[in-house]
């Protein structure tokens, strides 16, 4: 028992001589190999762009179009067809949320130099981006997108859509951001939704919904072959001070929707100017230039789009209109300033 006792001491104090070793190392005396390094870092020069690339780089211009099953990235392919020459100038349209989301774009996406916009999508951008209207120019006045306010037969007026069921389109339409606005303006309150307007126009018919709203240039398919009961209407929206900022003055007519509106009479209304706009780059600057081209071979160009094989819409393109609450971009402003010396000059 004596030597047992007197050897746990002899034991521990051996275990303690060994800790020393079962311990890692201190970081100054790892082998060689263990010890972190600084990488060797090799700066290669970044590839120099290919001739073909500059080339195709120079001239081409980015167009924010909209929804792929809007009219306007319609029109952008369109133009683009139209513009197109070469390493000259190449037009890329570009598919997006909607009219608002354009703006966007052209405010802060990269490589996009225009944008096809309804006007009153500026009111969105006023509180966030105060000096937008001296940020954003317009190129052309592209087509007015009427407002169809289109109604039950037990609704006789604007005031009786209170407190009711009114459909503005899908999210991301010119009916869903410009519909709410224009009712906002008119300070009428009702319960917006937003479906499809084929869903909605089936819930009229039920009963389930007071009104549809469509912003979109007429005639609209779905009151030109839909068949309605008696009492189906649009209802008038007059034009004045509350509509001067964004809005032009417009009407639908028997010739429009000959099965809803009697011959002879009309239904005042509004419309949104849906507008090409490009960013007010500096004057002399390589993106200002580039744009200044697309404006040259579109406005050249013009004829051909009104011709056969491209949308109707083009053959109502005056290129002379204006958009309200937007400065021209100077280029195009310079080319009809041109146009107008010239047709005087051969007087």
């Amino acid at each position: 028992m004596t030597r047992l006792i007197g050897f746990r001491p002899l034991l521990l104090a051996g275990l303690m001589s060994l800790l020393p070793a079962l311990q890692p190392p201190p970081a100054d005396a790892r082998p060689q190999h263990d010890r972190p390094h600084k990488a060797h870092v090799i700066r290669a020069k970044p590839p120099q762009p290919r001739p073909e690339a500059l080339a195709m780089n120079a001239w081409t211009v980015g167009l924010a179009g909209g929804l792929l099953e809007g009219a306007p990235i319609r029109l952008a392919a369109e133009i683009a067809r139209v513009v197109d020459d070469g390493d000259n100038l190449h037009v890329l349209p570009v598919v997006t949320r909607g009219p608002v989301e354009n703006l966007n774009s052209l405010l802060y996406l990269r490589g996009i130099d225009a944008a096809i916009i309804n006007s009153d999508a500026l009111e969105e951008y006023k509180s966030q981006v105060p000096d937008i209207q001296r940020r954003i120019t317009y190129v052309l006045n592209l087509f007015p997108s009427e407002l169809h306010i289109f109604v039950r037969p037990e609704i006789k007026s604007l005031s009786d859509l209170a407190g009711k069921k009114v459909n503005f389109n899908s999210q991301g339409t010119a009916a869903a951001y410009s519909g709410p606005l224009i009712f906002s303006r008119l300070g009428i309150d009702i319960e917006k939704t937003f479906i499809p307007h084929q869903v909605a126009l089936e819930q009229m018919r039920k009963g389930e919904m007071a009104a549809v709203v469509f912003i979109t240039s007429k005639p609209v398919d779905a009151f030109v072959k839909g068949r309605f009961e008696a009492g189906f209407k649009f209802l008038p929206v007059p034009y004045d001070s509350k509509f001067e900022d964004y809005y032009l003055p417009a009407a639908l007519d028997a010739a429009d929707y000959p099965n809803l509106i009697k011959q002879g009479d009309h239904v005042a209304t509004i419309a949104v100017p849906t507008a090409l706009v490009a960013f007010n780059w500096p004057a002399n600057s390589n993106r200002f230039e580039r744009v200044a081209r697309f404006v040259d071979h579109l406005f050249s160009r013009i004829d051909k789009l009104q011709g056969p094989g491209f949308d109707p819409k083009w053959k109502s393109i005056n290129l002379g209109a204006t958009v309200p609450g937007l400065a021209r971009f100077p280029a195009a402003q310079a080319w009809l300033d041109r146009q107008t010396s010239t047709a005087r000059a051969s007087q």
